[in-house]
């Protein structure tokens, strides 16, 4: 029973493409600090995003043709108990990415834009058990990320071809949370927090021949956002529980502004709105080596369906399954999940208008998790 929220953790991470239209990838998993015992995981995920749509009529309504690329998110994680109260679990992800591509050749207005982001991040976490019920967990977090953009397409404007390079940087963050839990009756809320990490990366900014065709070298300042988990779960029957998850990030501080861009236009690359993802579940112990699970996930639009061309959805609905096979120490989990993507409008700033349309989006998720405890 103890086991259900952990695997709907990986379900999580193997569908998180679509959180912030691509950006938040791994959603941040640490619920291996709640195994019992000394245990290892190594898991793999594999999405498929189905995303495009049709330039704004004024730009001839071509089709923009697919425009988010797949990706995969390799995980791994180590837990291991000092004392009966105190634990410490470290972790391997990738929690935040974009791999955007406009095809030349199809959309007119944003054809050749594109965003190649990438991160890894690895926590380290403690974990000290008062009693039977209450503990607290924290640690630091250690984040990489650098990546590449570039504007294209006549909407534009004079920026048409601009292109950003930002070298690869490290920052570093804390996470904090508690919980409460009744082992008797498989029960445990957790809140945990994980404040913004801060990364200063080395800049290459290249303008476009309309505007002087010069590069210019300069540093920006890029924070991954702040987010609040919650998680919960508790039996009702005989080897079966619920679960939940609320998941709530800080995405309005999560700004790309490099200094020549920002100078001439007064706006930087992306600008997002908070977003809060809830997962509600359901987990089932069919005999002693096979479980299941299957659960809900929603996250709503942000109320605004003008978004940036480097973040082309807005919102989803999913539903996913997964089963889960153990034998003596080793427990190996296989899922799916599919998603439904919220329709959105690709804006440039340039003024706020739409430039295209991205309706009738989805996506794919498929992953697997293998599990040793020692």
């Amino acid at each position: 029973m103890k086991n259900f929220t952990a695997i709907c953790g990986i379900l999580c991470a193997m569908a998180g493409a679509a959180h912030a239209g691509g950006i938040d990838r791994s959603g941040q998993p640490i619920s291996i600090i709640f195994e019992k015992g000394n245990y290892a995981e190594l898991s793999y995920g594999w999405i498929n995003p189905s995303v495009s749509g049709n330039d704004d009529a004024m730009f001839g309504g071509r089709a923009t043709g697919s425009v988010a690329g797949d990706h995969n998110l390799p995980g791994l994680a180590l837990k291991y108990d000092f004392t009966d109260k105190l634990s410490g679990a470290i972790i391997y992800d990738q929690a935040y990415g974009a791999d955007i591509l406009y095809p030349i050749g199809q959309s007119i207005a944003l054809g050749g834009t594109s965003a190649q982001m990438d991160s890894e991040g690895l926590t380290g976490l403690l974990r000290y058990k008062f009693n039977e019920n209450f503990s607290v967990h924290g640690g630091i977090r250690a984040s990489k990320a650098g990546g590449e953009v570039t504007l294209a397409g006549l909407a534009y404007g004079p920026l048409n071809g601009y292109n950003v390079n930002f070298d690869n940087a490290w920052g570093t963050g804390y996470v904090a949370g508690v919980a409460y839990e009744r082992p008797e009756i498989a029960l445990r809320v957790a809140l945990t927090y994980f404040s913004k990490v801060e990364h200063e990366l080395d800049t290459v900014e290249a303008l476009p021949v309309g505007l002087g065709g010069a590069s210019i070298a300069s540093v920006t300042t890029v924070d991954t956002p702040q987010a609040w988990h919650l998680d919960a779960q508790t039996g009702v029957a005989e080897d079966t529980l619920i679960f939940a998850n609320v998941r709530w990030v800080d995405w309005s501080e999560f700004l790309i502004n490099p200094q020549t861009l920002e100078a001439l236009t007064g706006q930087g690359l992306v600008s997002l709105d908070d977003t809060t993802t809830y997962t509600l579940g359901v987990g089932r112990k069919f005999n002693e080596n096979w479980s299941g699970t299957a659960f809900i996930t929603y996250e709503p639009s942000t109320g605004d369906d003008l978004v940036s061309p480097l973040a082309p959805t807005n919102g989803y609905k999913g539903i996913g399954f997964a089963a889960i096979y153990t034998k003596d120490n080793m427990r190996v989990t296989a899922g799916a999940r599919y998603l439904d993507l919220g329709d959105a409008d690709p804006e440039t700033g340039t003024p706020d208008t739409a430039r295209a349309s991205m309706t009738g989006n989805d996506a794919v998720a498929l992953g697997i998790k293998v599990g040793f405890s020692f």
